[in-house]
C-alpha cells in the first residue's frame, strides 16, 4: 500500500473531512430502501470517533440538476444517527460561512453531514474555488468512497491539493485487494465474465489477457463470442457490432496462451419473461429460442477450471439469475466460489446482487463496493480518486 491510510494519521482533535458514498437507493417517498452503503462506512467513522476526531461528512445523492428538495440528505442523516447511535447534525449547505462556523465549533466525537454536493455543478467540474471552500472545513481529508474513485470531482480529487489525505478503512481494503490482483496475483488466475454486452467488457478482456491464465465467459455476451465462432445462437442476445471484435479477442487470447472458455450447452427458452418452454441444447441453439443460462455441462466445465485456481475475479452474472428458472448457472458458480480457498474478488452491482441472493457474499475474500470504479480498475486504468491521495 503506497498511499497513506486513516491508520497512519493522528486524528485526535482534528476535523476529518471525509468523503463517503451515501448515494443510497430511495423509494418515491424519499425513504431509504437499502442502507448498505451507509453501513459500509461505519468502521471508518467509528475509528475517527474512537480516536476523538471530529467528523465532517461529504456525499452526493442522485443526479440533481441544481437544488432539489427530493434529494436533500435529511433522511440519510436520520439513518446515520440511528446506525452510529449518536446525533448527526445535517447542514443545509455544503459550503459557506454558516457551515464554516458550525464546523469550527465542533467538539471531539461530533458528526456533521454537509448537504448534497451535486447541488453545486462545481463539484462534478472539479472547480478549484469550490474544492478550496470544501478544504476549509477539514484539517485532514479521508476518502472512503471507492464507488466514486473513478470520478475526478472536487470532493474526491480537488480537496487533496489543500489537505493531507488518506484512504479510509473501506477504501484501503479495496486498494489492498485490487493491488494484489494487479501486481502479484497467485496463479492459476481465472476471470469469470458475464453480463449482456461485449461492448462493456472489451477493454476489460484486453487488459485481462495480459494478466490471467483463463477467462470463463457466460451471460448474454457469450452468444456474441459463439456467433464469432460460427455457432447458431437462435434468438439469443447478440451484440452485432462486436462480432468481429469478439473474433479478434479469441485470436489474441490464442496468441497470448490465455484460455477462453465458452459455454458448451445452454438453458434455452422461447419466452425470456419466464413463461415459455425450457430445454437444454448443446452447441447450436434452435431458431425461436434464446439462451438464458449456462447448461449443466458448462457448469461442470467452468467448475473444473475454478477448482485449481489460486486467484479468481468475477464480474457479471452467467444468466438471467433474477428469474429463479434461469438462475442455476449463476447459483452453482457462486456456490462453488464460496467453498474455495483461492483469493476471490467480485464486483459490479449485478454480481454482488447475485452473491447476496444466493447467500454467499460473506464467504468471498472481497466484495468490491464500486461498479464503474471496479470496471475501470479491471480495464487497467488509474483511478483518479486513489492517485490523488498522499503517498506514504
Amino acid at each position: 500500500m503506497t498511499k497513506l491510510t486513516i491508520q497512519d494519521m493522528q486524528l485526535t482533535g482534528q476535523r476529518i473531512l471525509t468523503r463517503v458514498d451515501f448515494n443510497v437507493p430511495m423509494d418515491d417517498r424519499g425513504n431509504i430502501i437499502d442502507d448498505t452503503r451507509i453501513r459500509s462506512t461505519l468502521p471508518t467513522l467509528n475509528h475517527i470517533l474512537s480516536n476523538n476526531g471530529k467528523v465532517v461528512l461529504m456525499t452526493h445523492l442522485g443526479r440533481p440538476k441544481g437544488w432539489d428538495e427530493k434529494l436533500k440528505l435529511d433522511k440519510v442523516a436520520a439513518k446515520l444517527t440511528e446506525l452510529l447511535k449518536r446525533p448527526v447534525k445535517k447542514m443545509d449547505d455544503s459550503i459557506g460561512s454558516l457551515v464554516e462556523k458550525t464546523v469550527s465549533n465542533l467538539k471531539e466525537g461530533e458528526v456533521v453531514l454537509l448537504e448534497n454536493l451535486r447541488f453545486y455543478p462545481e463539484e462534478e467540474a472539479n472547480n478549484d474555488k469550490f474544492s478550496k471552500k470544501l478544504a476549509l472545513l477539514g484539517d485532514l481529508y479521508i476518502d472512503d468512497a471507492f464507488a466514486c474513485a473513478h470520478r475526478a470531482h472536487a470532493s474526491i480529487v480537488g480537496v487533496t491539493k489543500y489537505l493531507k489525505s488518506g484512504a479510509g478503512l473501506l477504501l484501503a481494503r479495496e486498494i489492498e485487494y485490487l493491488d494484489k490482483l494487479n501486481e502479484s496475483p497467485a496463479t492459476p488466475y481465472v476471470a469469470i465474465l458475464g453480463g449482456a454486452k461485449v461492448a462493456d467488457k472489451i477493454t476489460v478482456i484486453q487488459n485481462l489477457l495480459n494478466k490471467v491464465n483463463t477467462i470463463l465467459i457466460g451471460g448474454g455476451m457469450a452468444y456474441t463470442f459463439l456467433k464469432a465462432q460460427g455457432k447458431d445462437i437462435g434468438s439469443s442476445k447478440l451484440d452485432k457490432d462486436n462480432v468481429d471484435t469478439a473474433s479478434k479477442i479469441l485470436t489474441q487470447a490464442r496468441k497470448k496462451g490465455v484460455e477462453i472458455v465458452l459455454p458448451v450447452d445452454h438453458l434455452v427458452t422461447d419466452n425470456i419473461q419466464g413463461k415459455g418452454r425450457l430445454k437444454i441444447e448443446k452447441n447450436a441453439i434452435s431458431d425461436g429460442f434464446s439462451g438464458v443460462d449456462i447448461g449443466p455441462e458448462t457448469i461442470k466445465l467452468f467448475t473444473s477450471k475454478l477448482l485449481p485456481a489460486q486467484t479468481i475475479i468475477w464480474n457479471g452474472p452467467l444468466g438471467i439469475f433474477e428469474n429463479d428458472r434461469f438462475a442455476e448457472g449463476t447459483r452453482s458458480i457462486a456456490t462453488t466460489l464460496a467453498g474455495l480457498k483461492a483469493i476471490r474478488v467480485i464486483g459490479g452491482g449485478e454480481t454482488v446482487a447475485a452473491a447476496e441472493k444466493f447467500k454467499v457474499a460473506g464467504q468471498m475474500s472481497h466484495i468490491s463496493t464500486g461498479g464503474g470504479a471496479f470496471l475501470e480498475f479491471m480495464e487497467g486504468k488509474e483511478l483518479p480518486g486513489i492517485a490523488a491521495l498522499t503517498n506514504k
